[in-house]
């Protein structure tokens, strides 16, 4: 449970920290507000970029392997 309650951590500050980043951009650069989605979806790719090369290959996540819940082999 501990790990999941990471994961679910994890993404949420992700997406909190693209969609602030992507807002503080727009507004630092002085462009309409609609530029911050393309922004996030930028910045988006950039943590999948880092994520690549952190976390387990073939997740999402930057948690590093033995901490992400999607390396965990699984029974049924």
């Amino acid at each position: 449970m501990q790990k999941l309650l990471l994961d679910l951590g994890e993404r949420a500050a992700w997406t909190g920290a693209q969609a602030a980043l992507g807002l503080a951009v727009v507004e630092l650069a002085d462009v309409p507000v609609w530029w911050a989605a393309p922004v996030a979806l930028a910045l988006s790719s950039a943590k999948g970029w880092v994520a690549g090369r952190l976390g387990r290959k073939g997740t999402a996540s930057t948690l590093p392997a033995a901490a992400d819940p999607a390396s965990l082999a699984r029974g049924v």
